[in-house]
């Protein structure tokens, strides 16, 4: 066999090879971003999911509903994968047992709601305007209320966690937390 055919066989078969490792990277990927996936671990599905089926973002009047994927994993490609890898963190916590229980889980509700509310918050909760624009809302069949902070927030540059933690969990007991954390719960 000649070096040409050698070579054009070896790039053939890495084609493939590379098609089928894509293929598979992807349908794992897709596999981790349901909401069935989320709450196959009981940490998940006896503790924030319960939470999340009692919010305007699992029932609502319109039957649209927001999973888990929406809110906590992007939809970008970069943004996606730069979030599935620090989700490796909670598949060691997961090893290790650390929120393996209901007491575990509340002792650190408070410390993994910040971690969230940070991503959220350094990337200008990038996941709630997926369904949430500043430009399709209907600011006149807001309250009052809302009309004012929204317009407020907008302005001096805050997005949607600085507001609204809460809106699809409980709260975690923020007694350590100084009177300025002021949380409103919508």
């Amino acid at each position: 066999m000649s070096k040409k055919k050698i070579s054009i066989s070896v790039l053939v078969i890495g084609f493939i090879l590379g098609v089928i490792f894509w293929g598979a990277f992807n349908w794992t990927l897709e596999l981790t971003n349901t909401e069935e996936f989320c709450i196959s671990c009981h940490e998940m599905r006896d503790n924030v999911y319960v939470e999340y089926q009692d919010t305007i973002h699992y029932a609502n009047r319109t039957g649209v509903q927001a999973t888990c994927p929406d809110c906590h994993v992007p939809r970008e490609w970069i943004y996606k994968i730069k979030r599935k890898i620090q989700a490796s963190n909670e598949l060691y916590h997961k090893a290790l047992g650390t929120i393996d229980t209901r007491e575990k889980f509340e002792a650190k509700r408070l410390e993994l709601a910040r971690h969230e509310w940070d991503r959220m918050k350094e990337n200008d909760s990038r996941e709630c305007r997926n369904c949430h624009h500043y430009d399709d809302m209907d600011y006149p069949s807001q309250g009052r209320r809302a009309l004012d902070n929204h317009v407020k927030g907008f302005a001096n540059g805050e997005t949607c966690i600085d507001c609204h933690k809460g809106i699809a969990h409980e709260l975690p007991d923020m007694i350590e937390d100084d009177a300025s954390a002021v949380l409103l719960k919508h």
